[in-house]
């Protein structure tokens, strides 16, 4: 880096705490931010570091005091602001923990030229001040920003310099600029000034974003509850709004708790019927009671079953009967905590007309129709530009650019864990080819806007195009994203040759700087770091190619990145500029915010792998953006629906959606292969199970496709959460009468935490769940507040006013992003909550079902969002082994649900009676493969004794078994029409459950015992995101046979089998007095467990038509020399012939 440490200043500084009166600690350390301009200029910046009193349980305020002076004096807004988020979008911002916060003013991000106004290192005119090369001030559209009538070009800091030394003279003119007003938060005058913070007292930024706060007890105003009148308020009084809500006019008396008061409903509202967002839409009851019926069916027939098995003994062979009753009775209670969830599936639709009329739409609230809608934080992580392409991942990124959301309520934050240049770079040419992109998609609908699947469609893609320039746009634009591949695809050597080239010229540097002071000593070879260099020439603060102290992965300082800064508040449209790509008249032409986030790694730390890069996201976006809502996706999820953020949003915003913690959305694949062999589709899951139990309390969190509301990940308890209180024996029909405390209004309880013991949170207690951010303790009301539903019907409860949202935010400024450095450092989550009721959980590698279930178990409702275009297509592993593998992460995490507090049987009353039983199932399944094991090897160990499960095929055990295999059948077919799956698709899942059962199930179960037992920890692979190396065939990773020990026990299974068929055979054959009916027994369940590994054996055969012929005829060979030995070893006694008497039972 170019930047210089400074030495830290101690500043006056004023402490607020509620133990005043005890002794003073001591100051902590300044941390110092500071860069140094292209000019050759140092700015250094410093801050009081909050969290220095590492062992220290006292949590103190500091508020740094600024005050003006001569030379610091606020500039004009409209100049100020934006130069100093020009600033700061073009700045990399560096520190953790012992390290001084730095921003690197970047000339260059990419090596290619960045020409939306909007990203980092953005062409634009040079400084015309001799010496100077910096760039000139710009505006939205990238048009220089001249303070003085004779145009003179000038950059920020020499036009500080001008008015400070120059007495507000011009410097190309000389004459005085007419506004000479400065806002000196950059400004380096000798003395070390630190960066501002939020103070913990007066009037914070962020709590003049939230100014209808009427007190610290979050106690907001609503318009149905008849407190006061918004309407009226609005046009009858000097009222005014701020960001995100209407602050209170001078004198305002509202809620003050006089009930006598009249109260007068909104005309508009009276006028006008009220239309919901979303509706349920019922299974039809001629599906859903026979469906019902037969479950119940099946249960009694199982306990008949079961009963009978228990009394009739096979005194033959009592070993095999009690093995097989064992695992009967465990397959039994398996099937029912599955099929319990099931009893209330239903559907849902939106109306995404009714969200447009009500929030973008002019109404009297909202005379100019802008956006009423909250923002959205989009996460998208990554860790291994490796095993997760960058081009993927760039991919990813359009597409949330593109997506259909009013573009300043939409923010991107990319975390990439790995804290690679690589990533860091194609993230910057992503952000450079979404100014081509992103409005080609919204000049032209296209659909999906991720161009690697859209320039790959199948289908025509001029149908529907009804613009004249489609098809000369769109050549151009894949000319133009073919370009971008090769760029995307050249980076890794791209970056390889720059740093070999900075390396060589440092050691040059060096030898000759060693001769310069050894003239006559015999020179030594000089070793210096191989550091990895960025496109402007300074070293990168993350991980090296070759790693060393402070630059490996799992050391390096934290970094983030402002990609493209916010977009302006108002649309705008380009023209049809020649040197332009394709013709954007009347096109809106901004982008949304993207941020790039390394978080700060240390030796001696444990970073939490996923889930603790999503809660350093959660912190940072809090403070840079705090949208009210947070959409996760991984890198290989791109949006292919361009309106799912709108779907979900319907749910959100609809009334009650203010008790809704996440809207999940379905996982949809692309490259699966046609046959589905590994059941990667995984639609009986997707289509069957979530939406059942979203006729529950709501689906479970799958980790990726999911919309959550902010502070619920916060952890705080639903609103009205004393009223919805349902017990845990109550189950999806009903739920307990309202608390007795309902009067309590519904504001004062909007921020509560369970265990808090109170009606309303205490904030002083924040610190400690939260950390000592007061930037980030302030925008925790903020969020909720932005997250409400429009209070536009009296039903609405926890409503906020309409057109609430519709003020531009505020721009970023150095302080804000240097807050947000100090938050994704590695010491920051040290004495709170994070990781375990705060954010993402910790302690399983399944962090997202234990999320999910946390949520739950607080209260809180979750809604399953199925779209009719599919919101949202990934990736998945069609190789065998990497599916095998991926499956061995999720029973893992099962596991270590089922041994840790997270168990249902543990969860809250609060949770639903059939939501625990699914919870319970997700704990419980893999215990399973211990029972399917053994029952595989049941019918070989049957044929080779001559025995059988039972004494003899009799009429009952087959009356029995037909009905409990009819039932089955009918379920299925049943669970097909309801849900709208193929047959074809249930029978991959149940073959792949056997698959999985007999292999990782199994490894998982080891695993978690070691884990509880041994405390030995357990690490799992990265699911593969690329492809296979044969680019002329799709599925080339199909065919890829890949050792690993998890292949065993099915292939021991297999060969069992198939052995015992021959032996069974053969034994029966030569035997005197053959048991036909023991040999059909066994040889059916045989034929039934080969069936279901059938999949499994493709696999092992590689690529169709490179088996040779001659392994198939080796193998049918051995096979019958195996069963001739056998019957050569133990023939049957007595023989006289072959078959005996050959007759059937």
């Amino acid at each position: 880096m170019s930047s210089k440490p400074f030495k830290p200043s101690r500043l006056s500084q004023s402490a607020s705490s509620d133990a005043s009166e005890g002794p003073r600690p001591p100051l902590p350390p300044t941390v110092t931010f500071g860069r140094r301009t292209t000019s050759g200029r140092y700015i250094s910046y410093s801050r009081d570091d909050l969290d220095s009193e590492i062992g220290s349980n006292d949590f103190m305020n500091y508020t740094v005091h600024l005050p003006p002076t001569p030379d610091n004096q606020p500039m004009d807004p409209s100049i100020s602001q934006k130069v100093e988020e020009q600033y700061v979008s073009s700045s990399l911002f560096t520190g953790g923990f012992n390290s001084a916060t730095r921003a690197h003013l970047m000339d260059k991000v990419i090596e290619s030229e960045a020409n939306h106004p909007q990203m980092a290192g953005a062409k634009g005119s040079s400084c015309a001040i001799p010496g100077c090369d910096s760039k000139v001030m710009s505006d939205e559209r990238g048009e220089d920003i001249l303070p003085c009538e004779c145009d003179f070009k000038i950059c920020r800091d020499c036009y500080i310099d001008a008015v400070k030394t120059g007495d507000g003279m011009c410097p190309g003119c000389k004459e005085s600029y007419k506004n000479t007003e400065l806002d000196e938060v950059a400004v380096d005058d000798g003395n070390g000034r630190p960066l501002p913070l939020p103070p913990s007292s007066g009037v914070s930024k962020m709590e003049r974003r939230l100014s209808l706060m009427k007190s610290t007890k979050s106690a907001l105003m609503r318009s149905q509850t008849g407190d006061f009148d918004h309407n009226r308020w609005l046009f009858e009084t000097k009222g005014t709004y701020g960001y995100g809500n209407a602050i209170w006019p001078k004198g305002g008396n509202f809620g003050n708790g006089n009930e006598d008061d009249d109260v007068v409903e909104p005309t508009e509202l009276m006028n006008r019927p009220w239309r919901p967002l979303t509706r349920k839409l019922k299974i039809p009851a001629a599906v859903l009671s026979p469906y019902r019926l037969i479950i119940f069916v099946r249960m009694v027939v199982l306990v008949l079953f079961l009963t009978w098995r228990v009394k009739h003994k096979n005194t033959d062979a009592i070993w095999l009967w009690g093995m097989s009753v064992v695992c009967e009775i465990w397959f039994a209670f398996s099937w029912l905590l599955d099929q319990l969830p099931k009893l209330c599936p239903i559907n849902r639709s939106t109306d995404l007309n009714v969200l447009k009329e009500k929030f973008e739409m002019p109404s009297p609230n909202n005379p100019t129709g802008k956006s009423d809608l909250p923002g959205i934080d989009v996460f998208v992580s990554t860790a291994d530009p490796e095993k997760e392409p960058p081009l993927v991942t760039a991919n990813t990124i359009l597409s949330i650019l593109a997506a259909d959301y009013p573009v300043e309520k939409l923010s991107c934050y990319v975390s990439d864990d790995g804290g690679a240049l690589l990533t860091f770079e194609a993230m910057a040419e992503a952000a450079s080819f979404a100014n081509v992109w992103v409005p080609f998609c919204r000049k032209h609908n296209i659909e999906p806007r991720n161009p690697e699947s859209y320039f790959n469609l199948k289908r025509d893609p001029y149908k529907n195009k009804v613009k004249p320039d489609f098809v000369k746009d769109r050549r151009r634009v894949k000319r133009e994203y073919d370009e971008f591949k090769v760029r995307i695809n050249g980076l890794p050597d791209s970056i390889r040759r720059r740093s070999d080239a900075f390396h060589a010229r440092e050691e040059i540097k060096a030898m000759k700087l060693q001769r310069q002071n050894k003239e006559y000593e015999p020179l030594e070879h000089v070793k210096i770091p191989k550091a990895t260099w960025m496109a402007d020439g300074t070293y990168w603060p993350g991980t090296w190619l070759n790693p060393s102290p402070d630059h490996s992965r799992g050391d390096h300082a934290g970094i983030i990145q402002v990609m493209l800064k916010p977009p302006s508040d108002e649309p705008l449209l380009g023209n049809a500029d020649d040197t332009k790509l394709i013709d954007l008249t009347d096109v809106d032409i901004r982008l949304p915010l993207l941020v790039y986030v390394s978080r700060e790694k240390r030796p001696g730390y444990d970073h939490n792998k996923k889930a603790g890069a999503m809660n350093a996201l959660v912190r940072a976006s809090a403070i840079m953006s705090n949208g009210p809502f947070i959409l996760n996706l991984d890198c290989d999820h791109y949006i292919y629906n361009s309106k799912a953020m709108m779907e979900g949003m319907c749910f959100m915003m609809d009334r009650g959606g203010d008790r809704i913690c996440y809207v999940q959305f379905p996982q949809r694949f692309e490259g699966i292969d046609p046959s589905d062999r590994y059941a990667n589709h995984n639609t009986v899951f997707f289509d069957v199970n979530m939406r059942a139990l979203d006729g529950l309390q709501g689906p479970v969190y799958v980790g990726t496709g999911c919309l959550f509301r902010r502070v619920a990940l916060y952890g705080f308890d639903p609103p009205r959460s004393k009223e919805h209180h349902p017990g845990c024996c109550s189950c999806c029909f009903g739920s307990r009468k309202k608390n007795a405390n309902a009067n309590i209004s519904e504001e004062n309880l909007a921020l509560r935490m369970g265990d808090s013991g109170e009606e309303e949170m205490n904030l002083a207690m924040f610190p400690k769940k939260f950390g000592n951010s007061s930037f980030l303790i302030d925008s925790i009301p903020v969020a909720e507040f932005q997250g409400r539903p429009l209070a536009d019907h009296p039903a609405v409860k926890n409503g906020r006013p309409p057109g609430a949202l519709t003020i531009p935010r505020e721009l970023l400024d150095a302080s804000t992003v240097a807050e947000a450095i100090s938050v994704i450092s590695c010491w920051y989550e040290d004495k709170t909550e994070w990781g375990q009721r705060v954010g993402w959980i910790y302690g399983s590698v399944t962090e997202d079902v234990v999320t999910g279930y946390r949520m739950h178990n607080r209260g809180w409702k979750s809604v399953y969002c199925v779209t009719k275009r599919d919101a949202f297509r990934g990736t998945a592993p069609i190789n065998l082994t990497d599916r095998l593998h991926q499956v061995l992460r999720w029973a893992t995490g099962s596991v270590e649900i089922f041994f840790s507090r997270n168990n249902a049987l543990l969860a809250s009353p609060r949770m639903k009676f059939l939501q625990r039983i699914a919870y319970l199932n997700v704990g419980i399944y893999p215990f399973t493969s211990i029972f399917l094991i053994v029952y595989c090897f049941l019918p070989a160990l049957s044929l080779f004794s001559g025995q059988f499960i039972v004494q003899t095929l009799n009429v009952t055990f087959l009356a029995y078994l037909l009905t409990i295999t009819v039932t089955l059948c009918m379920l299925a077919v049943l669970e097909i029409k309801w849900s709208g799956i193929e047959l074809e698709e249930w029978w991959r899942n149940e073959q792949f459950w056997l698959i999985g059962g007999t292999s990782a199930h199994l490894a998982a179960v080891l695993q978690g015992l070691l884990k509880v037992i041994a405390g030995i920890e357990i690490s799992f692979t990265l699911t593969s995101k690329s492809g296979g190396d044969d680019v002329d065939d799709e599925f080339a990773d199909l065919y890829i046979v890949k050792w690993t020990s998890l292949m065993i026990p099915p292939i021991t299974i297999m060969m069992v089998n198939l052995i015992a068929i021959a032996v069974g055979v053969s034994r029966t054959i030569y035997s005197v007095i053959p048991q036909w009916s023991r040999l059909l027994g066994g040889v059916f369940f045989s034929f039934w467990v080969l069936t279901h590994l059938y999949p499994f054996a493709k696999g092992l055969m590689g690529r169709r038509g490179r088996t040779p012929t001659i392994v198939f005829v080796w193998s049918g060979l051995i096979a019958i020399t195996i069963s001739l030995l056998w019957v050569a070893i133990n023939p049957p006694a007595g023989t006289n012939q072959i078959g005996g008497s050959f007759q059937f039972p």
